[in-house]
Formats: structure tokens, C-alpha cells, sequence
């Protein structure tokens, strides 16, 4: 007869090639996987075969399978094994650890692990209750040879990942076995530091000798499969074990950062240990690791590994980085840094802790690393120097302030934008290389670098202001009188003048940067009697006097010139030459002909001058005011004189003259130059071929020329290209103006003035705005154009643009991109012309249209404030403009609608004014944005993917696939500003009446509380706005907020559900639990939150927020509402009797009640069944293991707090007293 487990290993064995082998065909492939699945589920003979398939005579693959099937038994099966089964499966792993392997050089990677695992799963189920001597057993194994007591050192890494770091056990389970290892970890401790020091030293001992390399290599494997388990307790055993024997550990693994070999795992475990957190005498010990010692083994491996990081390639033809050796270079970084910390946290604690003599080694340490070619660990450094550069204590030390010096100095170079991984013209390239996939990667990480170094240097020029400005005086001098160097061909424009990547522009470029990081500083932490005001003077007299044709060098120029201007302050004859100097710049052009396009980087630079205009003249105004006259009547003559101006730059140089006319502080003057300045535009706006096309969609799409036909034989007229310029203008400056245009913000200066009308019931002035008479006379057209772009998107106007411009409408490619997230080119061309096509042109205009009327509309009111919202009519104006034809308007269009003009709206209105306008216009919005999401939403949630299409008809429609990832975006991006504008109008954060009160530990489980709802809702530091008190009087609105709130969180996206049940959904139905609402609304409220549960619990964020809702509700409505029960009776899996408890002590007035945190988790077990899983999990086999008896419990003495016979302070304190009584 033969052998059933013989055959059915050849008949496994045959199914495991089959597999592996890449010959196979699927069809054979999914049959012989099938069969091995099978097997392992349903078969008898898994352990035999699993034994059988995992003798040594078999390859590693059959191995595999045989000790995988052994795992699946104990992970699935060993619930219902015999006790005996148990043994003898636990006696034959013991048995393979022993000699079922290989030597420790020849066995498979893989096979260790899969062995590993198996010990642990059993280790999981029955230690320490049922395998007491498992320490014991794992010790004695490790005498028998290097294989062995490398798998014991996997074993015991892999049972704390599971344990601690991922926690895959139940709670009690994964008690049991922490609180016992944590009992043996002296001795678990003690017995890893052996097996280190023994394998390190017999390592040492033969690793020179010939013909003991194997032995040599098989001693390194140990050691550092030991160190790799060191680095998964040292993470979270207690600091002690640490630091024990005059922190031995710390001191071997610093000698060990000598050994190549060994150097990066020591590396890695001595930076988990050094960043442990903890008490300050629990962290005294780190600071011996600034002894002589061990900064002398640091500094040396650092130097040696830098030397052995690069090297040349196989071929000699270029330098390459050694990675291992480089990895090792930024764990010591980390090391470095995380000394740092704990330097900063002991320096400033009540032990007293002397700064370290070896504080300059250390910092010359950490600036070598500041100063290394590669730029991942020049930024490493920077939190470290940052935390320095701030600790109270430190920053005031000489060797600080002598390191801050040189900081600012290396960042000279550092701030130097070099380094791309394509190319080769610095040493940081190669470097580069391994740390980014392309040179969007590297521009991407350059920007938070520099950010980062910008931050740093701000601080290292709080230090030492003077000594940071000499250094920036002397390199923007140097770069002044240093020739222009272009660069090679790969760094030359089209015009034979720099790119980004010249070598004069990054220098420039760093130079400004540090210009501007200082300038702030200086003003803030230097005297005003040692300011360098006269360096400062000849500085800014040399940037006026340095001419360039190149518009990337240009707009450094002008950046330091924006960054110096407040030492002109002092300085006031310098005032006008350097508004000479951006004027000329405003109108900026290289040698070009005035026909050809102009190139990015030259619209850049005249964008850059209008921009440093209005940052002068918005933070200096009263400075300018004196020269107002000049300003104007330059500007005049400049919009009069140079017709290139663009109406961008037009409209920038209007609202610069606006911030100064603000210093006026006289209504009537002030009043009479804006009716000057805007008299043009007033009269265009308001023209009667204005007002008809602006209230005509047909004449107003005529007027833009988007029903006309553009070809390469057709072209534009230049009249419907002016046309598109005049109404852009128009909004431009309506916008600008408005939003600049300010009374005086001294309450004296204004009544002075002429600004203060009145005041408010409560008090406040009332003040008029200059610009309002203006405003008032734009505003019908405003109106009108508003109304009219709605319009556009009715059929009948849809169908009249031309062929040209059937899609104007449409998102933009560069929104479109924003929207997906897909990443844009981050390295502008900035020599290229900026080339539009007709319809992109059509696009961008109706875009910027359509969002600067609502801008204009915005800052009408944020500027004019009580003379905007009592106009008359204005509510219904809205209504029929904003709100008119909402059904046709696509998402894209309504977002600005929502962020930009109803935010505007409501943060600016007067509480006088929230009855009589913004409830008239907030309930109609939220109640039509409800229905128009719900759809859209159910749209979302009931798409699936057609099974039956295949890959190609996929591929096929791959721009239809877009557009539907675009119009869920677009939803989701709708939803959530539309959510966020509902939090910002009815919710607002409470600051507690007692902060410290709300920073205390969580109450013991054994608290007991009396007022159970108001314990709770406590939790919840939000209330009502006023404007949301008013909204929830109006029962229609409120039904709308609260239908709107409570349906949002279980639409499918995270950051809706999370933000609108933390701040909203509790926020609004409070009110609403004092009063008496329908029963079906109560039980749609709560079953609301379930349904969001289940789409979103499997998020932790989310599940957390979700049961605290759940729970509030519960709590507040059940005592009054049984209908909730009869939800929670249909919970999945509920535990009656454990529902029966909570309601018990829930409605029960005498029961005594647990604390908040009990609560909760009980109540989170009580709806457990409601939690959807993630797709990756739904099908996933559970595991179970099973609780063994309790250990380390100790029982609760009962015994009466107080005594009998003990008089109570209490009792007598409220006892009645005889008069009382009578």
C-alpha cells in the first residue's frame, strides 16, 4: 500500500514547480495554485507533508512551501489541535531550528524567515501561560552553532514587532506577553550584549586570518542579526536597560561604528536609543556620548566613511557612490542630531545639567555635515542647528555664536541651487543620484530645503545681525562687480542670455535670498543707533547704478532693492531714484522687436516690479505720501506715453497709488482722486455699449469674439482682442481698488476725516467709504455681467459659440492638472515665448472673468462694509445674478462662487445685517447645493467598473477616464469648500475657561462622573457663531444645515467625513436635544452616523470621530427616545447584555457612572458591527488566537475607603444644625 503522505508530497512537489517555473502556462499555473491552496486549507496531512517538504534534501522553494504550510496550520488550525498535536508540531520546530537548516551562510534568506515566523505564531498562542520555559529553550539553542543563533535573534526581533510595534494580537494576549518580557528583560538584555560581545570579538579575532574567512563571515552574520534585535527593543524598553552598567550598550555600539562590517546596524540601534524620549534624569546618561571618547569614534568613522563613499565605477570613466557607505553617513548625521536634542532638553531642565566641554567638537561635527556635498544631509542638520540656534541657554554661548557665524557663511554655498541628477557640473550631482528619481524630484525637495535654510538663517542672524550683514554686504558687492557669466550651452537661452541654471543667476539667487532673510532681523534685534545705514546706502546706490539686459539677473536686482528699502526710511533722498528704478523695470524689455512675444522671464521681471511697488507702498505708506504728486503724475505719464503697459501692470500701479492716497485721512480728498483715477473706467463700464453687452449673453459672446471662427487664413481682429482687455480691465481695477481702498485705522484720524457716519447700537463707528458713490455706480453692470455668465451655460447660448470655441467653457489644463494632482513641469522655460492658442486664450478670459467679478463683489463688501449691505435690494440682487441659472453652471465655476464671494460675504457682514440679508441667501444656497451634491455624490457611489470591458477598450477610452476622475474631484473639491464655508459661518472654537483644566491626564477608569452628557460634550470645544444662532431660528435653514451636515459624512471622502463630524454635525443638532424633535428624525440622525461608519470606519482618524458623535447622540437623545435602542438591537454582532449595562447605567440616575474614556470604549464595542473594512481586507481569512488565562492581575482589595467608626469632615461640614432644623 503505498505511502499517502509520500504521494501526496510528489503530488505537491510537482504542483510547486509548476508554479515557480516561468514556462507555465496561467491555465496550469492557477490549477496547481489552486490545488496547493486546497491542500492547506482542507487537508489532514499538513503536518506531515509540511515536515516532509521542509527536509534539508529538498531546494529551498519546496522548503519554503513545506514551512509555510506549518505556519498556515498554526495560524488557522490551532484552535481546535489536540493538546498532544500541539506538542509534537511544537517539539518538531524545535527540532528543525536545531537541525533543519543549513550553515549560516549557505541558508536561504527567506527559509530564516518563514522558520522565524513559525516559532513566533506558536510563541503568540502559548507563551508564557503554556510555554514557561521558552526563554530557556530559545538560550540553549544558541549553543549549538551561528545558524541557530541567528534564527533565535529573528525570533525574538519578529515577536516584539509583533507585540509592540504592530500589535497583530488580541489586547490580553499582547498584554501577557509584553508584561513578560518586560519582567525577563534584564535577562533577555544581558543575553543579547553576550551574544554581541562574542560574536564581535571572535569576528575581531579571525577576520584577518585567510583561512578563517567563513568563520569570519558566519561571526559578522550573528552579530548582526543581533544588532537588528537590539534596534526592535530599544525602541520601547524601559531608558534603564539603556543606560545600565555606565550605558555599556552606548559605549559598544559607538566602538562598533569602527567596524565596516558592523557600523551601519550599530549606527541605526544607537540612533533609536539616542532618540528616546523620557524624563530628564532618565536622559542624563545620553550626554556621556559627548565625552572625548565617544565623539573622537563618531568624528573618525565619519571621516573614514566619507572617504570610502565615492568611488570611481568599474569602467574608471566616472565617480560613483558606494550606497551602503553613504547610508551609513546619514545614520551618523541622525546620530549627530539626535545628540543634539538631547543636549537642547537637558541644557534647559531643573537638573542643572553644565553645558558640554566638548560642545565645539560637536558642533564641528555637525557643521562638517552641514558643509558635505550631498544635500540630504546638509538638510539632516538643520533641525538641530535650528533647536541650538533657539534654546535659551545655548544660543548665548560663545561657541554657538561663533558657529552661527560660520553657519551664515556656509549657507553662501549651501543656498546655491546645484545638484540635478541629469546633470554634471557639481560633486553634489552624483549624490543626487541616488537620493532622487529626476530633477522634478530634486526642485521639489530644493524648495522645502531652501525654505528650511531660510528659517535657519534667520535665526543665525538673530544671533549675530552685524557680522550676517557683512557677510551679505560683501557678497552682493562681489556679485555686483563680477562679469555675467552665462554659463555652457545647456545653461544659455534661446537669446543668448542666462536660464535658471546659469552660474551667475544661482548666485544671484542665493545672494537675494540671504539678503532678505537678514533685513527682517536686523530691524527687529539691532539698535537703531548701530544700524549700518551708510553701508547700507552705498549698497542700495550700487543696485541702482547696475544696469543688465538680463531679466533673471534684473529680478534679483530688484528683490534686493525691495529688501534694503526699509534702511531708505533713514535715508530719504534715496526715495525717488529708486522708484525711477522700478518704473523702468515696469516697462522692461530686452533687444527683441516690439512684435515678438515676449518671453516668460521678461513678463516676470515687469510682474516683479509692480509687485515691489505695491509691497512699498502697503508697508510704507506714509513714507511715500510726500511724494504722491510724483507718483501719480508719473504714473500718468507713463500710461499715456508707453503703449506696451499691459492692463496687469495698468491696474498694479493704480493699486499702489490707492495705498498711498490712504494716508490722506481725508474723506473728501480722498474721494475726489478715486473719482479722478477711475473716471475712465467708470466711463467705459458704465457707456451704454458696455451696459448692453454686458446684459446680453448673444452680444456679449459676439462682443468677446467666441462665436466667431478663427483659422490660420481667418484671423482675430485686434478690435475683439481689445474688446477682451477692456472688460478684464475693468474687473482688474474694480477689484484692486476696492480691496485697497481703507479709512484710517485710528478711530480719531477718522472722525477727523470725515469717515465716521455714526454708530451701531453696540457702539462701534459706522464709517463711509471713499469709493462708495463709485461702487454704487458700477454696480448694476457688475450685476449684469455676473448674470450674464451664469446665462452662458444655457443650451441656447452653449450653441452659439463657434466651432473654434465649442469648449471655452471648460476647466483649464492647468487647473485640470491642479485638480488631478498631476505633477506640473516644476522648471519653468524661461526664454520661451509665452505662446497661447485661441481657445486657450478664450478660456483663461472667460476663467478670470467670471472670478474677478466675484473678487470685485467680495471686496465691495469687505471695503465698504455698512454702505454695501444696506443697499437696497442687495438680497435680491444676489439671488437672481449669483444664484440665477445655478443648475447650468458647472462645478468648476462654482467653487468661486463659494470660497471667494459668500466667504467674503458672510466674514464681512455686520450682525445687524444677518436676518434681513444672509439667511434670505444661505438657506436657499445650502438647501440647493444639498440636493445638487446628493446627486452627484449617489452618481459617485453607485459607479462600478464594467467587468466585461477589457484592458484595451480601457486603454481605448483613457481621455473618457480622465474626464470622470476630473468631475469626482471636482465634486469632492466643491463639497469640501462647501462644507468648510458651513464650519466657517456657524462654528466657532471656545477657548476653556480653564486651560489647564483641559490639558489633564484621562480620568482613571474607576472616575466616576455624574452629569454624563455634559461630561462628554465637554470634549467638544465648539459653539455656535451669532450667524449660526440666527440660521438654526429659521427651522427650514436648520433642517437644510443639519440634513446637509449629517448626509456629507458619508459621502466617500475622508476629509469631509472627518472635519464635518468633529466641528459640525454635534455643533449644530446640540441645540436641537433640548427641544423636541420627531422620532424619525432622531432615528436618522443616529443611523446617519452609523452609515458613515460603515463607508468610513476603517479609517482610524475617522472611526474615532465617528464614535464620539455616535455616542453624543446616544447619550443626549436615548433617555428620551427608545426608538434608538430599537437602531441599536440591529447593530451586526451587537452584544445585548453588554447594551443592556450601558442603557442600564445610562438612564438609571442613581447608577454610578464610568468615565469618559470607559464610555467610549464600551460604546465603541457596542457598534463594532457597523464598521466597513477596507477592499484589501474584505476577503482577507482571520485569524484568531485565543485568550489564555489572565496573568499579573491583581484582585482589587475590598475594603471601605472610610471607615465606620470615622467621623467625616463632610458630614459635619453639611450637616443641619439645630437652628437649621427649626
Amino acid at each position: 500500500m503505498a505511502d499517502p503522505v509520500a504521494d501526496m508530497c510528489e503530488r505537491l512537489v510537482k504542483a510547486v514547480n509548476l508554479i515557480m517555473d516561468p514556462q507555465t502556462s496561467q491555465m496550469f499555473r492557477l490549477e496547481a495554485l489552486k490545488f496547493c491552496e486546497e491542500f492547506k486549507e482542507s487537508s489532514s496531512l499538513c503536518i506531515p507533508c509540511g515536515l516532509k517538504l521542509a527536509d534539508k534534501a529538498h531546494s529551498a522553494v519546496i522548503r519554503h512551501f513545506g514551512l509555510q504550510v506549518l505556519e498556515h496550520v498554526i495560524k488557522y488550525r490551532w484552535n481546535n489541535m489536540a493538546q498532544h498535536e500541539k506538542v509534537q508540531l511544537k517539539e518538531c520546530a524545535m527540532q528543525l531550528l536545531s537541525s533543519g537548516t543549513r550553515s549560516v551562510l549557505e541558508e536561504e534568506s527567506h527559509i530564516k524567515d518563514v522558520l522565524s515566523r513559525i516559532t513566533v505564531e506558536m510563541i503568540k498562542r502559548e507563551w508564557p501561560q503554556h510555554w514557561p520555559d521558552m526563554l530557556k529553550e530559545m538560550e540553549a539553542l544558541t549553543s549549538q552553532g551561528e545558524a541557530q543563533t541567528e534564527l533565535v535573534m529573528l525570533i525574538l526581533l519578529r515577536l516584539a514587532e509583533d507585540v509592540i510595534t504592530f500589535q497583530t494580537l488580541p489586547t490580553q494576549r499582547r498584554r501577557d506577553i509584553q508584561q513578560t518580557l518586560t519582567q525577563n528583560m534584564d535577562s533577555i538584555f544581558s543575553f543579547m550584549m553576550a551574544i554581541l560581545h562574542m560574536n564581535v570579538e571572535d569576528y575581531r579575532r579571525v577576520k584577518s586570518v585567510p583561512e578563517m574567512e567563513l568563520k569570519a563571515r558566519a561571526h559578522c552574520r550573528v552579530a548582526v542579526a543581533t544588532l537588528n534585535t537590539l534596534a526592535g527593543y530599544i525602541d520601547w524598553v524601559s531608558l534603564a536597560h539603556i543606560t545600565n552598567n555606565n550605558c555599556q550598550l552606548l559605549e559598544m555600539l559607538c566602538l562598533l561604528l569602527s567596524e565596516p562590517e558592523l557600523q551601519l546596524e550599530a549606527a541605526e540601534s544607537l540612533l533609536i536609543a539616542i532618540s528616546r524620549k523620557g524624563r530628564p534624569d532618565e536622559r542624563k546618561p545620553f550626554m556621556l556620548l559627548f565625552g572625548d571618547v565617544a565623539i573622537d569614534v563618531i568624528l573618525s568613522a565619519a571621516q573614514s566613511a566619507d572617504g570610502l563613499a565615492v568611488q570611481k565605477s568599474p569602467d574608471g570613466s566616472s565617480v560613483e557612490v558606494v550606497e551602503r557607505r553613504y547610508v551609513f553617513l546619514k545614520r551618523l548625521c541622525q546620530v549627530l542630531c539626535a545628540m543634539g536634542s538631547q543636549m537642547c532638553f537637558l541644557a534647559g531642565s531643573e537638573l542643572g545639567i553644565e553645558i558640554p566641554a566638548n560642545l565645539c567638537k560637536y558642533t564641528e561635527a555637525l557643521m562638517a555635515f552641514t558643509t558635505h556635498t550631498s544635500h540630504f544631509l546638509k538638510m539632516s542638520t538643520l533641525p538641530t542647528w535650528g533647536a541650538l540656534f533657539r534654546h535659551e541657554i545655548l544660543s548665548k554661548d560663545p561657541v554657538i555664536v561663533e558657529m552661527a557665524k560660520k553657519y551664515m557663511k556656509t549657507c553662501m554655498t549651501n543656498l546655491v541651487k546645484t545638484g540635478y541628477p541629469s546633470r554634471n557640473d557639481h560633486p553634489s550631482c552624483m549624490y543626487s543620484r541616488v537620493d532622487f528619481d529626476n530633477d522634478e524630484d530634486f526642485h521639489s525637495f530644493s524648495i522645502v530645503f531652501r525654505a528650511q535654510q531660510s528659517d535657519m538663517l534667520r535665526l543665525a542672524c538673530r544671533i549675530a545681525p552685524l557680522e550676517a550683514f557683512q557677510i551679505v554686504a560683501e557678497w552682493l558687492q562681489f556679485q555686483i562687480a563680477s562679469p555675467v557669466d552665462i554659463g555652457d550651452a545647456s545653461t544659455t537661452s534661446s537669446e543668448g542670455m542666462c536660464s535658471i541654471l546659469s552660474p551667475s543667476v544661482i548666485q544671484w539667487d542665493a545672494e537675494t535670498i540671504f539678503m532678505e532673510c537678514l533685513v527682517g532681523q536686523i530691524f527687529k534685534y539691532v539698535e537703531a543707533e548701530k544700524l549700518p545705514i551708510e553701508q547700507s546706502v552705498e549698497l542700495l546706490q550700487a543696485l541702482l547704478n547696475y544696469e543688465t539686459k538680463d531679466p533673471l539677473i534684473l529680478s534679483c536686482v530688484l528683490t534686493n532693492i525691495s529688501a534694503l528699502f526699509p534702511f531708505i526710511t533713514h535715508k530719504p533722498q534715496l526715495l525717488p531714484p529708486v522708484l525711477y528704478k522700478l518704473f523702468k523695470s515696469v516697462t522692461f524689455e530686452t533687444t527683441q522687436g516690439k512684435n515678438v512675444p515676449r518671453t516668460r522671464a521678461v513678463k516676470n521681471v515687469r510682474r516683479h516690479a509692480c509687485s515691489s511697488i505695491i509691497k512699498i507702498c502697503r508697508d510704507y505708506p506714509d513714507f511715500l505720501a510726500p511724494c504722491f504728486d510724483m507718483f501719480y503724475d508719473h504714473m500718468k505719464t507713463l500710461f499715456d506715453t508707453d503703449p506696451t503697459i499691459t492692463y496687469l501692470e495698468k491696474c498694479a500701479l493704480m493699486e499702489a497709488v490707492v495705498l498711498i492716497s490712504n494716508q490722506f485721512k481725508d474723506f473728501s480728498k480722498q474721494k475726489a482722486f478715486l473719482e479722478d483715477l477711475l473716471a475712465p473706467v467708470v466711463s467705459d463700464w458704465t457707456s451704454e455699449e458696455l451696459s448692453l453687452v454686458l446684459s446680453n449673453p448673444a452680444m456679449f459672446l459676439s462682443f468677446v469674439g467666441a462665436d466667431q471662427v478663427i483659422t490660420e487664413q481667418n484671423k482675430e481682429p485686434e478690435s475683439i482682442s481689445c474688446n477682451r482687455a477692456r472688460l478684464s480691465f475693468c474687473l482688474y481695477v474694480l477689484s484692486g481698488v476696492f480691496k485697497r481702498t481703507r479709512w484710517p485705522t485710528d478711530l480719531e484720524e477718522a472722525k477727523a476725516g470725515g469717515f465716521v457716519v455714526g454708530y451701531t447700537p453696540s457702539g462701534d463707528p459706522i464709517y463711509r467709504s471713499p469709493c462708495y458713490s463709485i461702487f454704487l455706480a458700477l454696480m448694476p453692470n457688475l450685476f449684469a455681467l455676473i448674470r450674464t455668465q451664469n446665462s452662458l451655460f444655457l443650451p441656447e447660448n452653449q450653441s452659439r459659440l463657434s466651432e473654434t470655441f465649442a469648449r471655452a467653457h471648460e476647466i483649464m489644463d492647468g487647473d485640470k492638472k491642479a485638480v488631478l494632482g498631476i505633477t506640473q513641469p516644476l522648471l519653468d522655460i524661461y526664454d520661451s515665448p509665452v505662446c497661447k492658442s485661441n481657445l486657450e486664450r478664450m478660456q483663461g478670459f472667460f476663467s478670470t472673468v467670471y472670478d474677478n467679478c466675484f473678487h470685485a463683489l467680495g471686496n465691495g463688501g469687505q471695503s465698504l462694509m455698512q454702505d454695501f449691505y444696506s443697499m437696497e435690494g442687495l438680497s435680491q440682487e444676489i439671488s437672481t445674478s449669483v444664484f440665477g441659472t445655478l443648475d447650468y453652471v458647472p462645478d468648476h465655476r462654482l467653487r468661486p462662487i463659494i470660497r471667494v464671494f459668500m466667504a467674503k460675504l458672510v466674514q464681512s457682514c455686520p450682525p445687524e445685517y444677518y436676518e434681513s440679508l444672509l439667511c434670505p441667501l444661505l438657506g436657499p444656497l445650502f438647501t440647493y447645493m444639498l440636493q445638487r451634491l446628493s446627486l452627484k455624490w449617489q452618481v459617485i457611489n453607485q459607479k462600478t467598473l464594467n467587468e466585461a470591458e477589457d484592458e484595451e477598450e480601457v486603454l481605448s477610452h483613457e481621455s473618457q477616464v480622465t474626464q470622470e476622475m476630473l468631475e469626482e474631484h471636482l465634486v469632492i473639491l466643491v463639497t469640501r469648500e462647501l462644507m468648510e464655508f458651513l464650519s466657517m459661518s456657524c462654528v466657532t472654537r471656545k477657548v476653556p475657561e480653564n486651560k489647564t483644566e483641559s490639558h489633564k491626564e484621562e480620568a482613571d477608569e474607576d472616575e466616576m462622573m455624574t452629569d454624563t452628557v455634559q461630561a462628554v460634550s465637554s470634549a467638544h470645544s465648539t459653539e455656535l457663531t451669532e450667524l449660526g444662532k440666527c440660521l438654526v431660528k429659521n427651522e427650514n435653514i436648520y433642517m437644510s444645515l443639519l440634513t446637509l451636515a449629517f448626509t456629507a459624512i458619508s459621502w466617500k471622502d475622508t476629509t469631509i467625513c472627518n472635519r464635518t463630524a468633529s466641528l459640525v454635525c454635534w455643533t449644530l443638532l446640540r441645540p436641537a436635544t433640548v427641544g423636541n424633535l420627531l422620532p424619525d428624525a432622531v432615528t436618522w440622525f443616529f443611523t446617519s452616523v452609523l452609515r458613515a461608519l460603515q463607508v468610513h470606519g476603517q479609517h482610524e482618524v475617522c472611526n474615532n470621530t465617528l464614535n464620539q458623535l455616535a455616542m453624543l447622540i446616544y447619550e443626549s437623545l436615548r433617555p428620551r427616545y427608545t426608538e434608538l435602542r430599537t437602531v441599536m438591537t440591529q447593530v451586526p454582532d451587537i452584544n445585548m447584555e453588554a447594551l443592556d449595562q450601558y442603557d442600564q447605567k445610562l438612564l438609571d440616575p442613581k447608577a454610578q457612572k464610568p468615565g469618559e474614556k470607559k464610555r467610549k470604549d464600551q460604546f465603541k464595542k457596542l457598534i463594532a458591527g457597523t464598521i466597513g473594512k477596507a477592499l484589501c481586507q474584505q476577503f482577507r481569512k482571520e485569524v484568531h488566537i485565543r485568550n489564555l488565562p489572565t496573568l499579573f492581575k491583581k484582585p482589587k482589595e475590598e475594603k471601605d475607603i472610610v471607615l465606620q467608626s470615622e467621623v467625616l469632615g463632610l458630614e459635619a461640614l453639611f450637616a443641619p444644625t439645630a437652628d437649621e432644623a427649626l
